[in-house]
Formats: C-alpha cells, sequence, structure tokens
C-alpha cells in the first residue's frame, strides 16, 4: 500500500492491516485513514477473508488518534471533511463481514480507540492504554490501563506485548478453521440482531442458519464429526 499503513494477507484466509506510522504514534492523518477504508473494502469484498487483525507498527501505539499536527495545518471545511473520513473508516472497519480483531500493543486514543472498538474482539497488550480523551463522560474521560479495561469489559483478553501479536493471530487462525460460510452468518447474526428486537433477531438467525443447510461445508462437518477428524472447510 504505503508507508503509512499496509495489509497482508496470510494462506489462511487470516489478514493483518498494519498501522506503520510508528514515529507519530500510528496517529489517523488522512492518507492512513484512507487505507483503512480500502482495506476494509478490499476484505470485505475477499470471498476466501476468514479473518483481519489491526495492529500499530512498533510497541508504543496502536494508534494515538488524530493526527493533531496535520488538522493544524488544514481549514475549518477540510477538518470536518477529515472528522467525516474518520466515521467512514470506523463504519467500513464494521461492516468487515469476518471477525475482525484489534491487537492493542499500546496507546490507543480518540480515533485510535474507536477503530479498536470498531473490530468484534480486542486483545490488549498489558502496557496498553486507552480513553476517549475528547469526553469527560463516565469511564472514557480518563486513560485506563488495559488491566481495568478487562475488567470493564472493554477488552477481552490480556497478553504481554512479546505474546500479544501471536495470540491476536492464534485467534484469527482458530476463526478461520471454521466453516466460513457459518462464521460470516454467525457475525451477521450478531451485528444486525443487536439492532433488531427480540423476534426479528430469532427469524434472523433462522434465516441465516437456511442459508447453510444447503452448503458442502454443512456436510463436511457431519462428516468430520462421524470419523472423528478435522474438518476441511472450502467456504462452499
Amino acid at each position: 500500500m504505503s508507508e503509512a499503513g499496509s495489509i497482508e494477507k496470510g494462506p489462511d484466509g487470516v489478514y493483518t492491516f498494519t498501522l506503520a506510522r510508528p514515529d507519530a504514534m500510528n496517529a489517523l492523518n488522512r492518507e492512513l485513514v484512507e487505507l483503512i477504508a480500502e482495506a476494509s473494502n478490499a476484505v470485505r469484498d475477499d470471498p476466501d477473508a476468514r479473518a483481519t487483525i489491526f495492529v500499530g507498527l512498533g510497541d508504543r501505539a496502536f494508534s494515538a488518534g488524530a493526527d493533531l499536527k496535520e488538522r493544524a495545518g488544514l481549514g475549518s471545511v477540510e477538518v470536518a471533511e477529515a472528522v467525516a473520513s474518520i466515521s467512514r473508516a470506523m463504519q467500513a472497519v464494521a461492516e468487515i463481514p469476518v471477525p475482525t480483531i484489534a491487537a492493542i500493543n499500546g496507546v490507543a486514543l480518540g480515533g485510535g480507540f474507536e477503530l479498536a472498538l470498531a473490530c468484534d474482539i480486542r486483545i490488549a497488550s498489558t502496557a496498553a492504554v486507552m480513553g476517549l480523551p475528547e469526553t469527560t463522560l463516565a469511564i472514557t474521560g480518563r486513560r485506563i490501563s488495559a488491566a481495568d479495561a478487562l475488567q470493564y469489559g472493554i477488552v477481552h483478553e490480556v497478553a504481554t506485548p512479546d505474546e500479544l501479536r501471536m495470540r491476536a493471530l492464534a485467534v484469527a487462525r482458530a476463526i478461520a478453521s471454521n466453516g466460513p460460510i457459518a462464521v460470516r452468518a454467525a457475525k451477521e447474526a450478531i451485528v444486525r440482531g443487536m439492532e433488531m428486537p427480540l423476534n426479528e433477531g430469532v427469524t434472523l438467525e433462522n434465516e441465516l442458519y437456511g442459508r447453510t443447510v444447503p452448503t458442502k461445508d454443512r456436510l463436511e462437518g457431519l462428516e468430520a464429526f462421524r470419523e472423528k477428524r478435522a474438518p476441511v472447510y472450502r467456504g462452499e
């Protein structure tokens, strides 16, 4: 992609997007924000995608949020567009149809924290610090540690800095080993179902389950269970 960020796809269908501005604490300048949106759309359009990891380059920051040095040189109209573009990029991340993992390897503030929150799963380094400094509401008005974030349910797991990326990759690969059609259906059921009344959510779940019934993957899963072996799913 560019020096601001890069995306790589592993042979198992696991994507890794790296925010690559360590000298700027991986701050979200306009170029990086555009790359996040483009990468998210690329993953969305790839039928072979299985999971996506977001991580910051270096060990100091996942992302410190908006690039305030860049903002200082922008006019009011440009600032408004920059803010809107971050919102669009976060929405693109949230709409990735496969599970997403934020490997929070350091500071995650403002827009950087929002990026982590847009992901489905958050694994934080013990050195991570998170918060939304632009607000003083509730716990988000101050910076919180990984331990506090785990207690509040903001992150799902905490790992040492040396183990963080491997742990995120292990979780992604575990997800990738499951039937991809079923995984995508499960994520859709969760994301869309949260916005529905219970009865509509149950109907949606049944509809999505119906999509998996005629698939070869479902039959492979049953056959593998009978044969006491690991299934080989092909997304068919």
